[in-house]
């Protein structure tokens, strides 16, 4: 099978687009990993497969694999990418994109200085909806890793988020707290791991760790679930410039019940034709 493939990224979190409306896609879990290793592989964090919606509601249908393997929901950087290919080859010719996911319909808007901006949804904070095994929802919850009481808050932003305020993203256990916090029994379907440094209440530094993927360069929905922690926790305004390693995020939230926005570029590398 040859497979055609886009690179790109979205602050270095990087990503292959499979454009699946012309080609069939078919690709186990193993092959997956396979594509995804950077020595051998194409190397990605994420593949993003692009194919018809199956109602008239959506532009085009979209499905989010981790570099494992496994299938995810959401990702905010690949979100931009898919936007900013459907927008470049003028398969979707209207400023408002709507892409149909696992999750259900996610806008997206591309803006004239090239930034693109999504409608992320409204996050889900009950424990059920993460999900968390927990009795009820409480501003933070604790989990006790080699003799430590770990406080962080827990959301989903259609993926479940763990956000950890840390003093200095530079020197957090990112490595160790990351996959400790993720193989907790307090998280059935695992979880991705923030840790936020807040510089004041319109800037947070972030470090993501992500379930399937490990530490990205940046993560738009890990960013989204920071902001929302931290609006909830009060620390934090309704808009804030997240920074990343990869670089800047925008994100805002009016608070409960509203749909959290995040606003960023996509950047097209090359394309490329694999066998398999």
């Amino acid at each position: 099978m040859e497979l055609t493939f886009t690179k790109m990224h979205g602050l270095g979190n990087d990503f292959i687009v499979i454009d699946c409306r012309q080609q069939p896609f078919s690709l186990t879990p193993e092959q997956i990993q396979a594509l995804a290793d950077r020595h051998t592989g194409i190397g990605f964090d994420q593949l993003l497969v692009i194919g018809p919606a199956s109602s008239g509601k959506a532009d085009i249908g979209y499905r989010i694999y981790n570099s494992d393997g496994g299938e995810v929901s959401q990702c905010g950087n690949g979100a931009r990418c898919i936007a900013s290919y459907l927008h470049d080859r003028h398969i979707v010719r209207k400023d408002e994109i709507v892409a149909e996911t696992r999750e259900g319909l996610l806008r997206l808007y591309r803006q004239d200085d090239g930034q693109v901006r999504v409608n992320m949804g409204v996050p889900r904070l009950q424990p059920a909806d993460i999900p968390l095994q927990a009795d009820q929802r409480q501003p933070e919850y604790c989990l006790a890793i080699n003799g430590h009481d770990i406080r962080f808050s827990a959301l989903s932003m259609g993926n479940p988020h763990a956000v950890l305020q840390v003093d200095d993203i530079d020197t957090a256990a990112v490595g160790e707290l990351g996959p400790a916090i993720q193989q907790a029994a307090l998280f059935p379907a695992g979880v991705n791991v923030g840790f936020m440094q807040v510089i004041d209440s319109r800037q947070i530094r972030l470090r993501v760790y992500e379930r399937g993927a490990g530490e990205t360069l940046a993560c738009g929905s890990g960013a989204c679930a920071a902001v929302v922690a931290g609006i909830l926790a009060g620390t934090l305004e309704n808009t804030v410039d997240v920074s990343l390693q990869g670089g800047h995020l925008l994100v805002s939230w009016q608070g409960e019940g509203e749909p959290v926005w995040i606003t960023g570029p996509a950047t097209e590398v090359f394309e490329g034709r694999m066998t398999l």
